[in-house]
């Protein structure tokens, strides 16, 4: 009879072992696939940064060459190359992702450089000889093309945040998440005036 219990027992002990190790491994492979989610997040946010970055690298250009026509526009020049200081100055880290304020902040300052840069493609209209000029009309190009992408990689990197977060809500696994300490990511939020898309027509 004391073997009976002692095997039992036993029994017991190596299935309820056995339990733990298959809810560890589960565990474990829950935490890898957020991992891997979290840094297809991270890898889209960073290509949302370099087609922000090349936008604000070819302002200086536009600005130089509209300056080079009407000189005289000095106030929206100005504000432009204010807006891309105040741009490319509001940073965000792969790490501040999960905080809406702090993506909110660096989209406020996108906005506003995309608003001066609108104001000055105004002020182009007026001068016909720089709208033919080989140099304006090549970043005029880089210009429009640069804006495609940042509409691209700004899907992307939403594709990846609803991947990731979706993943973080979805049970059994949200347990492990929230054990593990995985936050929600903020989305691109559309603009009120995102219904009209921004004009880059010279």
């Amino acid at each position: 009879m004391g073997q009976a219990l002692m095997g039992r027992r036993a029994i017991v002990a190596v299935v309820g072992l056995g339990l733990l190790v298959l809810v560890g491994a589960w565990a474990v492979s829950v935490a890898n696939a957020l991992v891997r989610l979290e840094q297809d997040v991270h890898e889209a946010w960073a290509q949302v940064q370099n087609v922000y970055q090349r936008r604000a690298d070819l302002i200086p250009n536009l600005v130089e060459t509209v300056r080079g026509f009407a000189a005289h526009e000095r106030a929206v020049l100005e504000e432009v190359t204010r807006a891309r200081a105040a741009a490319t100055g509001v940073q965000l880290g792969p790490d501040a992702l999960a905080d809406p304020r702090a993506v909110e902040r660096f989209l406020q300052a996108q906005r506003e450089l995309s608003s001066a840069l609108g104001r000055l493609l105004v002020v182009v209209e007026r001068y016909p000889e720089l709208r033919s000029s080989q140099n304006f009309l090549a970043l005029q190009t880089q210009l429009e093309g640069t804006e495609n992408r940042i509409a691209v990689e700004r899907r992307r990197y939403n594709e990846a945040v609803r991947a990731y977060n979706t993943r973080l809500r979805v049970l059994p696994g949200a347990v492990v998440a929230r054990v593990l300490g995985f936050q929600p990511k903020a989305f691109f939020e559309a603009t009120p005036d995102a219904a009209t898309p921004p004009r880059v027509k010279f």
